[in-house]
C-alpha cells in the first residue's frame, strides 16, 4: 500500500518523508466485487497529518485486466477476497457505485456497508453506462460513465463537508446553469469524524477548458503581426465577458444560499502583508517590489469593514472553467489546495475571485509571449518589444471584457478597483513564490505583472 501511494499521480505527499501510521477500513460493499474503502493516515517527519482515501476491489483470482492497478495478494485472508486492486480501474466495481446510485431515492439517502448515498432529483442515471478513468487528474480520480455522468473520488480527505459538494449542491438546487449539475454524493466516517468520499455530477463530455481556449486567442493574435486584438478570428473578448456575467451569476447565488458576513479591510491587508514578508524568504526577488505592495495593501486597509464577505469559489482561475454550447460552466469548488478545510469554508470578498480571473488571463496572454519569443530567431529587443505590446493589448481587451460582464454594465467604484489591485496583488505575490519553488524559468511572468502594478500606482 505504501509502495502504491507514494507512485500515486494524485498523493500530495512526494518528496517528503512519510509513513502511514494508521489504516482504517471505513466501508465494504458486497458487489460483486467486493468493494472496500481504507482511508490511510499519512504522518510527516515534519509532523503534518493528512488522510487518504483508498477505495480497493478484490476477487478471488487475478484480474489481468487491472493489473496495472494490482496491489497484492493478502495472505491468510478469506480467498474471495485474496487479490486486491486500486478500485477507479475497476469498471466493475465502478458499476457498484453507479448501481446504488441508482437505487437512491431522489432528495433522499440510502445507508450501504457503511456508507451513505445521497441523491438529488432531475436526473435518470445511465446504469448500463462502462466507466473511463481520466489520466490527467492530479489530486483526485474522475471517472466518467459513458456520455451520462461523472464520479469524481477524493483522495486526500478531511473530517467536515467537502465544499465542492456543498456548493455544487446549492448552486443545483437553485438551477443554476454555470456549474455541472451535482446529481448525488458518497459519504463515510472515521475515528476522526465524518468525511465525503465521492460526489456524482452531470458529465460535460464536449466541453472546452478555458484555458486552452485563452491560449489559442492569444497565438491566432501573435499570428496576425499586422492586426489588433479586436480584428483577429480567435477574439476571446466576447468569451471574457460571458464568463464574468456567469462568475457574477454564482456569486449571487452563493451569497443569497449561505448568506454574508463581515469582512475587514485592515484585518485581509495585515494577512496580505504577512505573505509578502513570507514568500519574499523564498523569492528574494519581490524584495524590489515590497514598498510599492505595502502601499497597495495600505489602500485596502483604509476601505475599513462591511458586510461583503460571502462564500466564494476560493481557486478560480482559467482552468477552473469549461466552455460548453450555450455558456460557461465553473469547476471544482474545493477551494485552494494549500489551505485547511476550515479556512477554505470561511466566506471571503467576491473580488478575490474576480482578481484570481484576471491574473489568469494576464498569465495566459505572458505565457504565449514566452513561447513565441523562445521561438523566435531573430532575438532583437523590437521583436520582444511588440510581443510584449501585443501580450498587453490582449490582457487589456479581455480583463475589461471580464469585467463588463461581471459588473452587468456598471461602472468600477474607486473601492472595488481598490480591492482588484489588492488581491491581484496579493495573487502575483503567491505565483512568484511558486515559480520560484517549481518553475524558476517562469517567475518572470508575475514579477512583470508586480512592476506594472508599480507603475500604475505611480500614476
Amino acid at each position: 500500500m505504501t509502495r502504491y501511494l507514494a507512485d500515486a499521480r494524485w498523493f500530495g505527499g512526494k518528496g517528503r518523508d512519510y509513513d502511514v501510521v494508521d489504516v482504517q477500513r471505513v466501508a465494504t460493499m458486497v458487489g460483486p466485487p467486493v468493494v472496500t474503502i481504507d482511508v490511510l493516515t499519512v504522518r510527516y517527519a515534519d509532523g503534518g497529518v493528512e488522510l487518504y482515501q483508498m477505495p480497493l476491489s478484490h476477487y478471488p483470482e487475478p484480474q489481468e485486466r487491472i493489473q496495472h492497478a494490482y496491489l497484492g495478494a493478502a495472505p491468510g485472508v478469506d480467498p474471495a477476497v485474496a487479490h486486491t486492486y486500486d478500485a477507479v480501474h475497476d469498471r466493475e466495481a465502478m458499476a457498484v457505485y453507479l448501481e446504488t446510485f441508482d437505487d437512491t431515492p431522489a432528495n433522499a439517502s440510502v445507508e450501504l456497508g457503511g456508507l451513505t448515498f445521497h441523491r438529488l432529483a432531475g436526473h435518470e442515471l445511465d446504469t448500463e453506462a462502462h466507466s473511463t478513468l481520466f489520466s490527467g487528474e492530479q489530486s483526485n480520480s474522475s471517472v466518467a460513465f459513458g456520455d451520462d455522468s461523472l464520479l469524481k473520488v477524493f483522495r486526500k480527505v478531511t473530517p467536515g463537508r467537502n465544499p465542492d459538494i456543498e456548493i455544487h449542491a446549492a448552486l443545483t438546487r437553485a438551477e443554476n446553469p454555470n456549474v455541472a449539475a451535482l446529481y448525488g454524493w458518497v459519504e463515510g466516517s472515521t475515528t476522526d469524524g465524518r468525511l465525503d468520499l465521492a460526489m456524482i455530477q452531470q458529465f460535460l463530455r464536449t466541453a472546452s477548458d478555458g484555458w486552452d481556449l485563452a491560449l489559442s486567442s492569444v497565438r491566432n493574435l501573435f499570428a496576425e503581426a499586422d492586426l489588433h486584438a479586436d480584428e483577429v478570428g480567435g477574439d476571446f473578448a466576447g468569451e471574457a465577458e460571458r464568463l464574468g456575467a456567469a462568475v457574477a451569476e454564482v456569486h449571487q447565488v452563493l451569497r443569497e444560499h449561505f448568506g454574508s458576513a463581515s469582512w475587514s479591510g485592515r484585518e485581509v491587508a495585515a494577512a496580505m502583508g504577512d505573505r509578502l514578508t513570507a514568500q519574499i524568504e523564498v523569492a528574494p526577488a519581490l524584495a524590489e517590489h515590497a514598498d510599492a505592495l505595502r502601499g497597495v495593501y495600505d489602500a485596502l486597509a483604509a476601505l475599513g469593514e462591511d458586510d461583503s464577505a460571502q462564500r466564494i469559489h476560493g481557486d478560480l482561475h482559467l482552468g477552473q472553467t469549461l466552455r460548453v454550447v450555450h455558456n460557461w460552466k465553473l469547476v471544482d469548488f474545493e477551494g485552494e489546495p494549500a489551505k485547511t478545510l476550515a479556512d477554505r469554508v470561511l466566506p471571503d470578498n467576491p473580488w478575490r475571485d474576480v482578481a484570481g480571473m484576471l491574473r489568469s488571463l494576464d498569465y495566459a496572454a505572458r505565457a504565449v509571449e514566452r513561447d513565441f519569443a523562445f521561438e523566435s530567431a531573430s532575438g532583437q529587443q523590437g521583436a520582444a518589444d511588440q510581443l510584449s505590446f501585443r501580450a498587453q493589448e490582449w490582457t487589456r481587451r479581455n480583463r475589461q471584457a471580464f469585467l463588463t460582464g461581471y459588473l452587468q454594465g456598471r461602472e468600477m467604484s474607486p473601492a472595488e478597483q481598490t480591492l482588484v489591485a489588492a488581491y491581484e496583488a496579493d495573487k502575483a505575490v503567491y505565483e512568484v513564490g511558486y515559480e520560484t519553488r517549481n518553475r524558476p524559468t517562469w517567475v518572470s511572468i508575475p514579477l512583470g505583472a508586480l512592476t506594472r502594478l508599480a507603475e500604475g500606482a505611480a500614476r
